[in-house]
């Protein structure tokens, strides 16, 4: 059990993620001491044209490499595909750990990640996807998202599909008790994605994103800073990335540091 020196003993952290995914930080937040408060501001349904999504996969062996941009599309990618199978004989490349993590949990080898930072970018930066000329990718994905990571592999002369296994939705939250509790449970509001962080102002109305504004908040990107920043919020606190630990570690140093601000936030 947690003492009350833990590093976050007494800090009310709001949890945003997916309800299917947001369990692991919510235990790792409670094993240093912290309460975690769920409020999920994002949804993953099917894909909006399973038709399409089916035709795209029976063409997997025309394909040299696929990428899969999370564990999201990892798991409704298998469900797609029915027989992990079919992906033996294509390299595969992630752009994440954890992403990496739940294909290798599926008893799947990956065969590129990327070094230090876990992005698109990053992945971009690896030797084997500079000479991609001629080779058909696939890339499993939810809907809309970045391209960046197409963009630039088609420019280097590869052909790109997309395949849209899942799809983000806003969920249906009356965001009524968890306002009503904010000023003394919420200390501090972790996102992890820029489409969380838009559904969760979407949700929380006027009143409750005056609130979000003025509460410290955590994500895990350059990006979502910068987005977080145009929605005029006042403390932003970085993560180093994206998986639990760090963000754990980012909330522990907020959280040791909480009374001198100019000291490595923002």
């Amino acid at each position: 059990m947690p003492t009350s020196d833990a590093e976050l003993a007494g800090t009310g952290v709001l949890v945003t993620r997916a309800a299917h995914q947001s369990t692991p930080l919510c235990e790792l937040i409670r094993s240093h001491g912290g309460e975690p408060i769920t409020f999920p501001a994002l949804e993953i349904c099917g894909p909006e044209n399973p038709e399409l999504t089916r035709s795209q996969l029976d063409r997997l062996d025309h394909f040299d490499l696929a990428i899969f941009i999370s564990p999201n599309a990892v798991n409704h990618g298998l469900a797609a595909l029915e027989d992990k199978a079919r992906l033996n004989g294509l390299k595969i490349a992630t752009v994440g750990k954890s992403t990496a993590r739940t294909l290798e949990q599926a008893g799947l080898a990956v065969d590129i990640t990327p070094i230090g930072r876990f992005d698109s970018e990053s992945l971009l930066e690896r030797p084997e996807l500079q000479q991609v000329k001629g080779r058909q990718i696939i890339i499993f994905r939810g809907n809309g998202g970045r391209t960046l990571l197409g963009d630039t592999l088609r420019q280097r002369g590869a052909a790109i599909t997309y395949t849209e296994v899942y799809r983000r939705t806003c969920p249906a939250a009356d965001p009524t008790e968890l306002l009503n509790s904010w000023p003394t449970e919420v200390q501090i509001v972790t996102t992890t994605s820029i489409d969380i962080l838009n559904n969760l102002v979407t949700l929380l109305g006027r009143k409750g994103a005056d609130k979000l504004r003025s509460t410290p908040l955590l994500v895990v990107s350059r990006r979502m800073q910068s987005a977080a920043q145009k929605l005029g919020c006042q403390n932003i606190i970085l993560a180093q990335r994206a998986d639990d630990p760090s963000i754990v570690e980012a909330l522990c140093t907020w959280a040791a540091t909480k009374n001198h601000p100019r000291e490595g936030f923002y």
